[in-house]
């Protein structure tokens, strides 16, 4: 077999397969003036008609990452394949499989209207406004924008553009679809309305990669997860899997008053035979007599009626407690250590 013949061999169930993928900009140094990588030997593999979300702070490396999916960034090494076929030996290609989304509401042209904007990006992609119209008009069904099809994009909401840059995306029937970001700057109900169209897409066979730093948004939205921090792939898998590496069904936030260090001993002991404890603040740092823990069980029931049993039999008071079932959030903070920086930081 060749190696032409052997680069278009499919790799058994994954459309995207990215292996030891680095990238470093020149530009990006430490205090030392060494290089500091964006993406650092990353791998990861998206099944066919799925949607996979890449979970990660701003900065983390997501769009860099996506963007050398893509093929609009060089990888400084590793390898990437689309449908079988190496991104740098078949750019053309791969190209002509994604549809590609990265740019946000400002990627389409706000004084043209809807169909306007697609026959221009069908232009582009070589297709005449005569062979164009039936597919255009096809995409802004899909994307339910037919009804407002001749209305100028600036007259648009803000997820009505969102909703036209995939449409855009759709227009040579690709396979793959790359979303960087989509829901950025979306109130609730749009971004609802904007997964509910991505779902439809992936039910039709599209293979999605999103990214995004909102875990609420991978958690609903993706099949599987890919976690990245500082440039590196943390974890992987399903939400479920996820969640349960953190080893925890529920969390549990306490505040009670200090019944001093015999009584605090005795109800830590108890407390620890259902739940891991630990304590929030140390006493020197307590805000008066206040006690702050917070328990990780994997115990399904509510523990909140046991624990203010407990607590009377050591001398106190539960003061105040919150219960929550573990979420993407508490997988996502085990797993790198802190939380998400604010939304200026870039990539």
């Amino acid at each position: 077999m060749s190696e032409r013949a052997l680069d278009r061999e499919p790799s058994g169930q994954y459309v995207i397969e990215v292996a030891d993928l680095t990238k470093f900009y020149p530009d990006r140094k430490d205090e030392e003036g060494n290089p500091v990588a964006s993406v650092r030997g990353v791998d990861l593999r998206v099944p066919a008609a799925q949607v996979y979300g890449l979970l990660g702070r701003n900065g983390a490396g997501k769009s860099t990452t996506i963007r050398m999916i893509a093929t609009l960034l060089e990888p400084t090494s590793g390898t990437i394949r689309v449908c079988g076929l190496d991104t740098s030996r078949h750019r053309r290609q791969v190209r002509s499989m994604l549809g590609v989304a990265l740019g946000g509401e400002r990627s389409v042209y706000w004084k043209l209207t809807a169909r306007q904007n697609l026959e221009y990006f069908a232009a582009l992609h070589g297709t005449s406004r005569k062979k164009s119209r039936a597919r255009i008009h096809e995409v802004l069904e899909e994307m339910d924008l037919a009804d407002r099809a001749d209305d100028y994009v600036e007259r648009y909401s803000t997820g009505m553009r969102q909703r036209l840059v995939i449409a855009r995306a759709l227009l040579n029937r690709p396979g793959v679809l790359l979303l960087d970001e989509p829901a950025s700057g979306l109130d609730p109900h749009a971004a609802d309305n904007l997964h509910n169209h991505i779902r439809r897409l992936r039910d039709a066979g599209h293979t999605i990669l999103v990214t995004t730093h909102d875990m609420a948004e991978a958690d609903l939205l993706s099949d599987r997860v890919g976690i990245i921090d500082k440039g590196r792939l943390v974890a992987e898998g399903t939400p479920g899997e996820l969640k349960r590496s953190v080893g925890a069904a529920r969390v549990l936030h306490l505040q009670f008053r200090d019944p001093g260090p015999e009584g605090l001993r005795l109800l830590a002991a108890e407390v620890a035979e259902k739940a891991t404890v630990r304590e929030d603040a140390p006493p020197d740092e307590r805000p008066g007599d206040i006690v702050s823990w917070t328990l990780s069980s994997s115990h399904q029931e509510d523990l909140a009626p046991w624990l203010f049993s407990v607590a009377a039999r050591h001398g106190t008071t539960i003061l105040r407690m919150e219960n929550e079932l573990v979420t993407l959030r508490h997988a996502f903070l085990s797993l790198t250590g802190e939380g998400q920086n604010d939304a200026s930081t870039t990539e």
